[in-house]
This record gives C-alpha cells, structure tokens and sequence, in this order.
C-alpha cells in the first residue's frame, strides 16, 4: 500500500482551527440586600467589565477565557453581583505567525462570547429579575487598541506579542 502523505503535500501542512469544547470555567451571583432590595421601583445603574485571557495547555491546545463582571446598583446599594468565566479550547495548528495572534485574541472570543452572554442573561433571571443582555464586543477594536498600547510601552514601536521580552 502506498504512502499517501509523500509526494505533493511533503513541506505544505494545511492549517487547523477548531473549537475543542466550550464550557463555562467559573461563575458567581451575589444579591447582598435581598429580599428588600426586590421592593425597589426605580432602574438600577450597570456597570460591566470585560477581561480576555489565553493559555496554552499543550502542544497546539490554547484555552481561552473572556471574563465578565456586571454589577447593578441602585442608589448605593448593589442589586447583584454576577461574575462569569466562559472558556474555550483550541486546536491550533499550522497558523501562519502573523496570524496566530490575531486567531487567538479576535476569532476565538468571538466563538465563545455569545455563550458567555447567554449564560450570564440566564444566571440573572434565576434570580427573578429581568435578564441583563451584554452588548456585543468587537474584539477585533480591542485587540487592535492592546497593540497600539503595547507599541507605545516598547522602544522604537516594536510590537511584542504578550508572554515574550525583548532584550537591549
């Protein structure tokens, strides 16, 4: 039987992304001042952080985490409390260098984002509340104002891709 990987593909790997598994890594929900907090009328004020993290876990295996904390107030006292971590594993292999950085920071959260909008809208309705709908994110802005801050903090406005240094 002939070997079917010689030849013509010999030096040419083509390359691979997907979506290992989805899951949601850690989530929290605190209502500090229920029941009574549930007697107030007026609309509470949000406050919503985002944070993005990534790892790798082995060879061709990254997890990538998008965290979300949202925080409801009303007057000076918190409604809730709610505190999500949606990650993702990876498979990524062959991405050409100048890519690999974007495909890590921009179309991986992406993939895992609506998932983590999801559950943080069902966590909240639990409660008996409505449901707090995060807006959509464009991770493509975000990872692009990171380069430009990382360019600035560098000598000369080399770009250095987190977890590398650069020496003098």
């Amino acid at each position: 039987m002939a070997d079917t990987n010689s030849g013509a593909n010999t030096g040419a790997q083509a390359a691979v992304f997907q979506l290992q598994r989805c899951y949601l890594k850690d989530a929290s929900l605190e209502l500090p001042h229920a029941p009574t907090i549930f007697l107030e009328q007026e609309a509470p004020q949000v406050e919503v952080q985002l944070e993005l993290s990534n790892s790798k876990v082995l060879d061709a295996i990254y997890e990538v985490v998008v965290v979300v904390t949202a925080t409801a107030r009303l007057k000076e006292k918190v409604l809730f409390l709610v505190e999500a971590k949606q990650a993702g594993i990876f498979e990524m292999r062959g991405i050409p260098n100048e890519q690999f950085d974007a495909v890590l920071n921009i179309v991986c959260p992406n993939i895992i984002y609506p998932y983590l909008r999801a559950n943080v809208a069902d966590l909240i309705t639990r409660t008996g509340m409505p449901p707090i709908h995060l807006t959509e994110i464009n991770f493509e802005a975000m990872h692009q104002q990171r380069l430009a801050q990382l360019a600035q903090q560098q000598p000369s406005g080399l770009i250095v891709p987190p977890g590398t240094s650069v020496k003098q």
